[in-house]
């Protein structure tokens, strides 16, 4: 997104303060509906002359086909470089010292990055922009390139030693950080509140944006209670991990569903995000699963994210 009027124009739509951002910075934020529903989660870099919005998959061209319709006589210009450019995420304590080696970029500057901070380099005569992340579960890096060089850039990786982060083992960290996943973990019709994104995604301080009256309802209305609430599950060791969409109960009542799961090797058994009905959401509640299985409620994180 380029254009003089990229932030403000922003500013009413997102939720959290794009207008605070200043080259260099990004942040985490949502776009919801009139009725606070969610149409995705996303994040935005200033990047100096643009911004780079990044969204999941699945809600990229609803997300360009919306930005597009509110424009009008605003100096914003949008581009879709979806396939032009990759991202490789590094994670771990060691990413920014992977990057240096794949890149040759300075291995100190990427580590004094904060949390969503963005820097552009020029490397290998390639346009790169790396951000620091730690939605994967573990703190790290993204880099955002042309395809094939980020090809090249995985290779120089594995060639160095640094191992490929297989699907199911990236997701394992994301769950065990408690970190949701708009798919399995939100949709179209959650609110915010319901995932404990709003500290991260949410400026209390901003002016209007679309479906902040929804939000400010609840938060002071309804003193922040919602109807359920993204909560963790550990399960008994020798329990089968549960799939998603399982339903939970509690007394023989449905109460919930599981969203993410997987077998935790931090923890040693199964674990789970799960909605709960707001009755059921204190820490040592528990809920049955599938095939009897007993699930104890605690809270978020399972495993906290180193710094």
């Amino acid at each position: 997104m380029s254009g003089r009027d990229r932030a403000t124009y922003l500013q009413g739509l997102l939720t959290n303060d794009i207008t605070a951002l200043t080259p260099g910075q990004g942040c985490y934020t949502a776009y919801l509906t009139a009725q606070g529903r969610m149409i995705t989660d996303l994040h935005v870099y200033e990047i100096g002359d643009a911004m780079l919005v990044v969204t999941p998959p699945q809600t990229k061209d609803t997300v360009l086909a919306k930005l597009d319709q509110f424009i009008f006589s605003e100096d914003v210009q949008l581009g879709d470089v979806t396939d032009a450019l990759g991202v490789v995420a590094l994670v771990g304590p060691d990413a920014a010292a992977a990057a240096e080696q794949a890149t040759g970029l300075d291995a100190e500057a990427l580590r004094a990055l904060p949390d969503d901070g963005v820097v552009r380099h020029v490397v290998d005569e390639q346009p790169v922009v790396v951000m620091r992340v730690s939605d994967t579960g573990l703190p790290g890096l993204q880099l955002v390139a042309p395809r094939a060089y980020l090809d090249a850039v995985v290779e120089r990786c594995v060639s160095g030693g640094v191992p490929l982060l297989d699907e199911s083992t990236a997701d394992l960290l994301r769950i065990e950080a408690g970190v949701p996943l708009f798919g399995p973990d939100m949709a179209e019709d959650t609110i915010p509140l319901e995932a404990g994104i709003e500290t991260r995604a949410i400026s209390f301080n901003k002016g209007c944006y679309v479906g902040q009256e929804v939000i400010i309802r609840v938060l002071h209305r309804g003193g922040g209670r919602v109807a359920q609430k993204l909560i963790g599950l550990t399960w008994p060791a020798d329990a089968a991990v549960p799939v998603a969409g399982a339903v939970l109960q509690h007394e023989g009542k449905d109460v919930g569903a599981v969203t993410s799961s997987a077998r935790s090797e931090a923890l040693g058994c199964p674990i789970a995000l799960a909605y709960l009905k707001r009755d059921y959401l204190e820490p040592g509640t528990t809920v049955t699963g599938p095939g009897g299985a007993v699930a104890t409620v605690v809270a978020l994180p399972f495993v906290a994210v180193p710094e």
